[in-house]
């Protein structure tokens, strides 16, 4: 109780409208929902700790899927305050919801003050016996337990308290303890980008090469790069009839010698024109673009989410939210592309798509905007809530207008593939 009421100086309320002296808006964002969680739901739920002015259940524009996230809005802060207390974790259609408060200024969201990264969880820790666990070293804003498409948990978590001191004091008081009979790491929550330049900055000696002429060598590759120091091992990777997989790697016995090989080499044409630009051609429909990947979802993790549908051949994030997946043939990229695409992983929808060089794709694009024409589409009724508008909420059996509807489109984010 008293970790709640650390969190009330962080309520965002928001004026519901512009005229002097109208009520204001406290918004609970309501996670982890069941697909099949409806607005009415939601409102007969938390209408029982208070007047309620409107709730929305988030739905993908196109197909009007559940995206298993909501908002509620309250007049009254106690009344929200009371909601997150004692609703935080009860089941609605057999499935725990998750409760915090909504911050419509996404700096707060990705500042990462306050915010942990705990690894090594047990399994059988779901979102309230880690937010039980944590809550007791202050106010918390955000807990949730990593989980895969069945809610089976991943083994890992994040908490943001609503404090960096608070945050601190959890670190100091339990990382290497044991939790459920396992140790625990708990440490400064990253960003997908950080990591990335952590490990950017770590000493390397072996060196990726691809886009290799079927023709290129053990031998061609020794003689290119062994002008920048000592070379320990050369491989061209190769398939069982011992054709080559058009990329290698090269061993240098110095990092120093490694790093200046990349930065001399990397993006320079070798063999002749033709022969790059064919490997190149090659790898065409079998590399995924993958997009909205949870920050906690690394370059093992994401080839284990892959590796059903056929053979990686690289794996690689990008900055924020993005990855390229490549497989060993298009027929592999296309099981995944149809299997992965839209699936709800650590509570977000993967965004997946066939790779397009920039070229490619603005051809693609140009080709598709000489075709539009204005359609008219006739309105439908859902079966038991009725459409409406952006900007208007169902409540209480009638439509109310907010100046500021929470953000809740799918289309918030810009999908596009690099």
């Amino acid at each position: 109780m008293a970790a709640q009421v650390q969190m009330q100086p962080q309520v965002q309320v928001v004026n519901a409208a512009s005229s002097g002296g109208a009520p204001f808006v406290t918004s609970l964002y309501v996670g982890d929902l069941d697909a099949n969680v409806t607005d009415s739901q939601l409102y007969d739920l938390f209408s029982q700790m208070g007047d309620v002015l409107s709730v929305r259940v988030c739905r993908d524009l196109t197909s009007r899927r559940s995206l298993g996230y909501g908002y509620v809005n309250y007049g009254n802060p106690q009344d929200a305050e009371r909601a997150l207390i004692d609703l935080n974790f009860t089941p609605l259609n057999g499935k725990p919801i998750r409760i915090m408060y909504s911050h419509r200024d996404p700096s707060v969201r990705r500042s990462g003050t306050g915010n942990i990264f705990i690894k090594n969880l047990d399994k059988e820790i779901d979102h309230k016996a880690l937010h039980d666990t944590f809550s007791s070293f202050g106010g918390i804003l955000s807990c949730k337990v990593a989980t895969d498409s069945s809610g089976q948990s991943l083994g890992y978590g994040f908490v943001q308290y609503a404090s960096e001191e608070s945050a601190q004091k959890a670190i100091e008081k339990l990382n290497g303890m044991l939790l459920n009979g396992k140790q625990v790491y708990v440490g400064p929550f990253l960003r997908k980008q950080e990591r990335q330049m952590s490990i950017d900055k770590t000493k390397f000696t072996n060196v990726f090469v691809k886009n290799l002429s079927e023709s290129t060598t053990e031998e061609d590759l020794q003689k290119v790069f062994g002008e920048f120091g000592p070379i320990t091992s050369t491989v061209v990777m190769r398939n069982d009839d011992g054709t080559s997989k058009c990329f290698g790697f090269v061993n240098f016995d110095n990092s120093d010698d490694a790093a200046r090989a990349v930065e001399s080499l990397n993006g320079k044409k070798f063999d002749n024109k033709e022969c790059v630009k064919e490997a190149v051609d090659k790898s065409q429909g079998s590399n995924l673009y993958v997009k909205n990947l949870d920050d906690g979802i690394d370059d093992d993790k994401l080839k284990e989410l892959f590796s059903p549908f056929g053979s990686i051949t690289s794996c690689k994030g990008l900055a924020e939210d993005q990855a390229f997946v490549a497989f060993s043939s298009p027929e592999e990229a296309s099981r995944a592309l149809s299997e992965m695409n839209g699936k709800m992983i650590v509570n977000k929808p993967l965004y997946v798509a066939l790779a397009q060089r920039k070229e490619d794709r603005r051809a693609r694009l140009q080709a598709q905007f000489a075709q539009m024409r204005p359609i008219t589409v006739a309105p439908t009724v859902a079966p038991r809530i009725p459409m409406y508008a952006p900007g208007w909420s169902w409540s209480g059996g009638q439509y109310i207008l907010m100046d500021k509807p929470p953000p809740c489109h799918y289309g918030s984010k810009t999908l596009q593939s690099n």
